[in-house]
């Protein structure tokens, strides 16, 4: 079997494991989302499932390879605001990682999890059950995730079309366009 072209000019980015990881976590939030109201058991298994999940992001994060690393993609406050500024303005750079939006997203995203799964978890103890706020805590996080998640699925959308590349295919494949002159790290 010969490669083509766009085979060989590809990259791998995203590697087995975050794929993985980032299908499983989508999964598992939209199964304890979507059942809320209607399965506690099967709930409460998406969450355990969420919440191991989130540990291994972070572990990953921090050992992972150089895509994975929050290093290469967690930028400063003004870093994003100005890529942001970008994007309106039409000029935004492409990135063969997350973008400084995106890298924002993972990390908004991974905190939100990491807090519905905490808050959930709490109301299965001694301590924390029946608490109010610990359950409408729990379920304003719910609700505000889904808006986030529409932000992340709009973002992937836009940035698609910016740059003329299937992001939703690159986390399938692993594989992005390689990096031009004009692309940053």
């Amino acid at each position: 079997m010969t490669m083509s072209a766009s085979d060989r000019s590809a990259v791998c980015v995203w590697t087995v494991p975050v794929r993985l990881f980032h299908w499983s976590l989508a999964a598992s939030v939209i199964i304890a989302w979507a059942i809320s109201e209607t399965s506690r058991p099967l709930h409460e298994y998406a969450g355990y499932a969420a919440a191991g999940l989130i540990l291994w992001r972070l572990a990953a994060g921090v050992v992972g390879g150089h895509y994975t690393r929050f290093s290469q993609f967690v930028r400063a406050p003004s870093a994003i605001a100005s890529y942001v500024m970008d994007i309106f303005l039409g000029r935004e750079r492409r990135y063969i990682g997350h973008n400084p939006a995106g890298g924002a997203m993972v990390i908004t995203l991974l905190t939100l999890v990491g807090l519905i799964a905490l808050t959930g978890w709490m109301q299965t103890t001694d301590t924390y059950w029946g608490v109010a706020w610990v359950e409408s805590t729990h379920k304003f996080l719910g609700n505000v995730i889904v808006a986030f998640v529409g932000l992340h699925v709009a973002g992937v959308i836009l940035a698609s079309f910016r740059h003329h590349e299937n992001l939703v295919g690159s986390m399938i494949s692993g594989r992005k366009r390689a990096p031009s002159a004009d692309d940053a790290a």
